[in-house]
């Protein structure tokens, strides 16, 4: 095969092995996200809200990088549940604000579990795990 050529073998793509990992990653959490009845989807905004309480859709769709085409019908499907409620910004009407519902908050609990059960099933030392988080982190940037 031509040398030229070698830059389309699947083997040579750092892409590849990402979206490999990334997809088996979220295998891994169906049962336990099950459990909450979350999407992984859901399951990470849930884990901003928790954090922060209320955030712009905005600052959600940076923070998950995901844009507001894939963040509106989610939330919309997540209000629905009681997990959270959208409201237009008095200050600015063109923003929209999701804040954590008290049953959104009540689902912490339920998922503390979840991190460590993840944990268990990715088979790299600590340091290797944060140098890959570091890695990661910096592609995105």
């Amino acid at each position: 095969m031509n040398q030229n050529y070698d830059a389309l073998k699947l083997t040579n793509q750092l892409c590849f092995p990402l979206y490999a990992c990334a997809r088996e990653a979220i295998k891994l959490y169906k049962p336990y996200l099950d459990e909450l009845g979350l999407t992984y989807t859901q399951y990470i905004t849930m884990m901003v809200l928790w954090e922060r309480k209320s955030v712009t859709v905005k600052e959600l769709g940076e923070v998950l990088f995901l844009d507001s085409g894939t963040l509106t019908p989610l939330l919309k499907k997540m209000e629905v549940k009681g997990l959270l409620s959208r409201r237009r910004s008095e200050q600015d009407e063109r923003s929209l604000i999701v804040t954590l519902t008290e049953q959104g908050e009540a689902l912490k609990e339920k998922a503390i579990s979840v991190p460590y059960h993840m944990a268990s099933c990715v088979r790299l030392q600590p340091d290797e795990a944060r140098e890959l988080y570091r890695l990661l982190y910096k592609l995105l940037k």
